[in-house]
């Protein structure tokens, strides 16, 4: 078989430090986003294994790949990096006056206000662009999918929204749905054909299923 047709299995970083108001502050495992790497972890080896372990340089990112317990070597990527959700934030209060959200209610309306923005390029100067996001998620994809055996991204959530934006050819409302429909630790196919890219398969979480588990499945 070809590369190009080997899915890539891309999961979502553990949860981090809710309620954070900076990258810097939100950027590292809370306890429960480590224990929810170590039940994939688990699911992963009674299962399947993985021949490359790739993920961002963000240190959710890399907390969750070493936190899986696998055996494959683990690679770094910069390229897989969230978008920059915070300084977009206080780009958006300051082009259109739109307060940082306070609570659930208020995320789940800040999100289609903040990507509306950005991919109509009203942002501030220094920000990286709309364009250049989609560009650097992709070609880290395209690169991953030429490596021998199976791959195993730990990535972001506007990452995963946004590959799955441009597989089905969303429009903003839709990817906004699935911004927040990336559970913490869930589990992502893609493919990378001649045609373009593919998903296969969204925000699968066996690792979850148990009764005892499945109040430990989180969002933001």
């Amino acid at each position: 078989m070809e590369h190009a047709m080997h899915d890539l299995t891309l999961i979502r970083h553990g949860q981090a430090q809710t309620g954070a108001k900076t990258e810097a502050s939100y950027d590292s495992l809370s306890e429960l986003g480590q224990q929810q790497a170590r039940w994939l972890g688990e699911h992963i080896r009674a299962s399947h294994g993985y021949d490359h372990v790739i993920s961002g340089s963000l240190n959710r990112q890399v907390q969750t790949a070493r936190g899986l317990g696998l055996e494959a070597p683990h690679t770094v990527d910069d390229r897989l990096n969230e978008m920059d959700y915070f300084g977009l934030a206080a780009s958006l209060e300051k082009t259109r006056n739109v307060p940082w959200p306070t609570s659930e209610a208020e995320f789940l309306t800040h999100v289609p206000q903040l990507i509306s923005a950005w991919r109509a390029g009203d942002i501030v100067d220094g920000l990286e662009r709309y364009e250049d996001f989609c560009a650097r998620i992709t070609a880290a994809l395209e690169d991953a999918a030429k490596l021998d055996g199976r791959v195993l991204i730990t990535t972001s959530t506007g990452v995963i929204s946004t590959l799955a934006t441009l597989s089905l050819g969303l429009d903003v409302p839709a990817k906004c749905k699935m911004f927040v429909s990336v559970a913490h630790t869930s589990l992502h196919r893609f493919s990378v054909r001649a045609d373009g890219l593919h998903m296969t398969q969204f925000s699968a979480t066996p690792h979850f299923d148990h009764a005892d588990r499945m109040a430990m499945k989180t969002y933001i």
